[in-house]
């Protein structure tokens, strides 16, 4: 073989071999939803019951445990980063503004992490339990049902700053709102589709003390029966709690968007989506389509768990998901007011 055939040969051999590592790279990269078809075949059997009897136990559950997978994934990727306690590294996620007496449903996790395990050790993802367990507690307050897309392994650490700049607080207007989810790669749509998860939960009045007192863009007498369970003082009465959908609070459908068009949502950020602005259009087809919105929640939801997951050799799968694997000694968790005050 000649000398230039060699050289082709080799830039070829090197072209088709970078060619393989890019794929296999791009594969390791995608979730699917048979990933564990083999490797935990009854895995989907194993985390909806733990969820249902949650959710039946105290049906507000499946709006914190919804909540959690969202407060996950804006922070670096659905990593399961949200659900490790403080240890000697580093400061967890657990206490940023956004999370820190609000976010709840952690022993749920711990519940369906042991019955998982249970069922085939060190094989299932806290983050991927994260994003079933989401899904499950729609469906178990009457919403709809999708594939969940599987894969993903879990972070080693967590990131306290990242938490308290990523996730949105209730003071957003639209267009700081439309720019936080743009951050993620979620897009408008994604946006007000998403938003709909409000129509279960409740909300502390520390989050609404603002609107319903100073804000214009609210209804009148709305605004007066939500003061009368929550102070104008700040410090009295932040943790009392008022449902975000007074119609339906425990039921998954689309009565949020009718909130907002009626200028009746309990926070700032959710009545900005109706304020005369870009989004008012897609709030009000909402509001009188529950099959559209059902369609753009599923893929509000399939998008927001494509947030950089690791994938492949990245990151772990936690035996623990408060911990990881090589954190021997598990720091107790502290004593939160969550249990009380969370949506």
């Amino acid at each position: 073989m000649s000398s230039s055939s060699s050289s082709s040969f080799s830039i070829a051999s090197l072209a088709i071999a970078f060619i393989v590592v890019v794929s296999v790279r791009f594969t390791d990269a995608q979730l699917d939803a048979n990933f564990y078809s083999s490797t935990c075949p009854n895995l989907l059997t194993t985390v909806q019951p733990v969820v249902q009897s949650a959710v039946n136990n105290e049906s507000r559950m499946g709006a914190s445990l919804l909540r959690l997978f969202f407060h996950d994934c804006f922070v670096n990727g659905c990593d399961g980063s949200l659900l490790l306690d403080d240890n000697s590294t580093f400061t967890g996620e657990k206490t940023a503004f956004a999370n820190n007496g609000s976010v709840r449903g952690f022993e749920v996790i711990d519940n369906i992490k042991t019955a998982v395990e249970q069922a085939c050790p060190g094989v299932v993802s806290c983050a991927d339990i994260l994003a079933i367990t989401a899904r499950d507690s729609v469906v178990a307050l009457g919403g709809p049902t999708w594939s969940v897309l599987l894969g993903r392994r879990d972070s080693t650490t967590a990131n306290l700053s990242t938490a308290n700049a990523n996730l949105p607080p209730p003071s957003l207007n639209l267009s700081q709102l439309i720019t936080s989810f743009a951050n993620q790669g979620l897009s408008t749509t994604d946006l007000v589709a998403l938003s709909g998860a409000h129509t279960i939960g409740q909300a502390r009045c520390t989050n609404f003390r603002a609107h319903i007192y100073n804000d214009s863009n609210i209804d009148t007498t709305f605004a007066q029966n939500a003061q009368s369970n929550c102070s104008s003082t700040s410090g009295s009465g932040d943790n009392n709690l008022n449902p975000l959908d007074l119609q339906t609070p425990t039921q998954f459908d689309n009565d949020y968007y009718n909130n907002l068009v009626n200028m009746k949502a309990l926070l700032h950020s959710d009545q900005e989506l109706f304020s005369g602005g870009s989004t008012n259009a897609l709030v009000s087809t909402y509001s009188s389509n529950s099959t559209q919105f059902t369609t753009d929640f599923i893929n509000g939801m399939i998008n927001m768990g494509n947030i950089q997951p690791l994938t492949g050799s990245n990151g772990e799968i936690r035996t623990n998901c408060r911990t990881t694997n090589n954190d021997g000694v598990l720091i107790s968790p502290r004593k939160r007011t969550s249990d009380v005050a969370a949506i």
